[in-house]
């Protein structure tokens, strides 16, 4: 059996890896608010095209002698006094306390390939270099880990995020896992509660946003007191090809419209619910996705879907729930090998015109959702009900599964 000085050294030695991965990702963001490091690291971003070829090879060379090797000594010298730290204090076992260098020897590996690189050691970029390799994206942003195309977005979507190079859990602390500015983002029922908090909130962050909705109106945001116009487009539900060149040109769709039909079963209402809540929804993905065409549109264009809390919960009204939850279905059966992020969104009752006994506020879950987007979490969930929180990822896991097993 591992006795427990063995089990708190080995503690200790992961924590130590995870030290110097913080330590170089906060050393990172300092380089880009801090003049004397970003001298060194603007030589970082000379290097790269947006294909991930280098625009010189003696730039990338220099690039990493003056921003790899100077990252990876702090790195190093954070280590050891972590090391020293523990052996210091005597909260590891004299039997094991080669394990607290283990950050050190982890860190000593970036310094080396660091230095290959900057010599030029052949082939020393394609093993080491992993996240800058050139070729077609085969996966979508990465959520706990650094890949290719989430590192692609630090270079050609926002230099002011995405830092992290091997976990992602800086970006996630500070808010800089996705980057909202300056991106186009479409949002359905725009006429909504929750559709005009959304786009307030996304405006806020420095989105461009595109309104759509079934009114014949151009809708406005009210910020600080001055009304903003909003690019507004009307579309009807079985029209949904009409927005193809609108889809284009957009980064984010957010799929937000629906109907609440209450207690009513007739033919009509059942109809209604199902083309509204879900198959109207299901044609919009099925339209973006096939605006993906190439590695900028696989990092950077994503789709939100409200599917709500009805996924997972009663909402008392069950038209609603039985369509909302073939629409959370049809979006983790989508998830399956899609080319970029679907998120969803869970929420709890909010006031509006669906539902105006709702216990929170549209602005207020507009604003929680911001927060967790820009935090990367792929399951938004806003709710004022705790069995949510646990039953909901245990039955999106296990619908995955079942989709990724039982499809081709």
């Amino acid at each position: 059996m591992i006795n427990n000085s063995l089990l708190i050294a080995l503690a200790i030695a992961l924590c130590s890896i995870i030290w110097v991965e913080l330590v170089r990702d906060y050393y990172h963001y300092l380089a880009h608010i801090w003049t004397p490091l970003s001298r060194l690291h603007s030589w970082h971003h000379r290097v790269f095209k947006p294909d991930l070829s280098v625009n010189s090879v003696e730039i990338y060379r220099q690039a990493h002698w003056y921003n790899d090797v100077p990252e990876s000594l702090v790195m190093l010298l954070f280590s050891i006094g972590f090391a020293l730290l523990f052996i210091s204090q005597g909260w590891i076992s004299p039997n094991y306390q080669w394990l607290a260098w283990l950050g050190s020897l982890y860190t000593l590996s970036f310094t080396g390939s660091a230095i290959a690189r900057g010599l030029g050691v052949p082939y020393a970029d394609e093993i080491t270099d992993a996240t800058h390799r050139q070729g077609d994206f085969t996966t979508i942003p990465a959520h706990w880990f650094v890949n290719r195309s989430y590192h692609w977005r630090h270079h050609f979507d926002d230099q002011n995020a995405y830092f992290c190079g091997t976990f992602t859990i800086v970006d996630r602390i500070m808010g800089t896992a996705l980057s909202l500015k300056g991106k186009k983002i479409a949002v359905t029922g725009a006429n909504g509660t929750l559709g005009q908090a959304l786009i307030k909130q996304l405006y806020l962050k420095g989105a461009k946003v595109t309104a759509l909705t079934s009114q014949n109106q151009e809708l406005f945001i009210n910020v600080k007191n001055e009304q903003i116009p909003i690019k507004t487009f009307s579309w009807q539900v079985g029209e949904e090809s009409n927005l193809t060149n609108i889809f284009e040109k957009i980064d984010i769709l957010i799929l937000n419209h629906g109907i609440n039909v209450y207690g009513e079963k007739t033919a009509e209402a059942i109809e209604k619910s199902y083309e509204i809540n879900a198959f109207s929804g299901w044609r919009m993905m099925e339209l973006f996705l096939k605006t993906v065409k190439n590695n900028q549109d696989k990092a950077t264009k994503e789709i939100w879907v409200n599917t709500s809390e009805a996924e997972v919960n009663p909402a008392f009204s069950p038209l609603y729930e039985i369509s909302k939850r073939t629409m959370g279905d049809l979006v983790t059966l989508k998830r399956v090998n899609s080319p970029i992020i679907i998120r969803k969104l869970i929420l709890g009752p909010f006031k509006s015109k669906l539902n105006p006994m709702g216990v929170m506020s549209g602005d207020w879950v507009a604003k929680q959702i911001v927060n967790l987007v820009i935090r990367d979490f792929r399951d938004i969930i806003v709710t004022i009900n705790p069995f949510t929180y646990l039953i909901f990822p245990f039955k999106e896991w296990l619908m995955l599964s079942y989709c990724k097993v039982l499809t081709k």
